[in-house]
């Protein structure tokens, strides 16, 4: 096999180059608005999950208080923000044939969402990984491609470019039944429940 090929078949298994998102984050001094931060931020790509991507743009734990100066400068004990609190994802799946192929490594894939995901994969069920309920409202924006949302009973919606779900704290998975990865952008709000 030439080398071309090897690093093309190598580039396949492992996905595309990480996506990168520009944040710019604004703030206050002497009450003057001023540019805080502008920085590209490169998305993690799963080491196990070819093409499974998720960038963290930003988390606000509990209710912020904009008399401080927001910082998101470390990346925090859990994805999954707590009531009042906020939190914003760009995330890649790849379509569901990567999961069904031999070579998947479920338990590789588990061990690393878990170091990942931190307050979200640890509700991940145990029967169907793709399967999770957490103590949030999710507005879920189709960003890029086509994917399928699943409810109880095996109920799912077909969802495309520019549909919005708003989630309210539902047992749910996201499923891309397609051949290309799709990205979405999540607004995570903590509640109670």
């Amino acid at each position: 096999m030439s080398g071309t090929a090897s690093k093309k078949r190598e580039l396949s298994k492992r996905g595309k180059k990480p996506s990168t998102h520009r944040r710019i984050v604004t703030g206050n001094v002497n009450g003057k608005s001023i540019v805080q931060s502008d920085e590209q931020l490169p998305g993690y790509q799963f080491k196990s999950v070819p093409n499974y991507e998720h960038t963290l743009i930003w988390v606000n734990p509990t209710t912020p208080d904009l008399r401080e100066e927001q910082r998101f400068d470390r990346y925090p004990d859990s994805v999954v923000p707590g009531p009042g609190g906020t939190s914003l994802h760009f995330v890649t799946f790849p379509p569901s044939s990567v999961f069904a192929d031999p070579s998947f490594d479920g338990e590789a894939a588990s061990t690393e969402a878990l170091i990942r995901l931190k307050g979200l994969a640890d509700h991940f069920e145990k029967e169907d990984p793709a399967m999770h309920k957490t103590n949030i409202v999710d507005y879920a924006v189709v960003f890029a491609g086509e994917i399928w949302l699943e409810l109880d009973d095996a109920k799912t919606i077909h969802l495309k470019r520019g549909d919005v779900v708003v989630q309210n704290g539902t047992r749910h998975a996201w499923r891309n039944k397609g051949t290309a990865p799709v990205t979405m952008l999540f607004f995570l709000n903590g509640a109670k429940e």
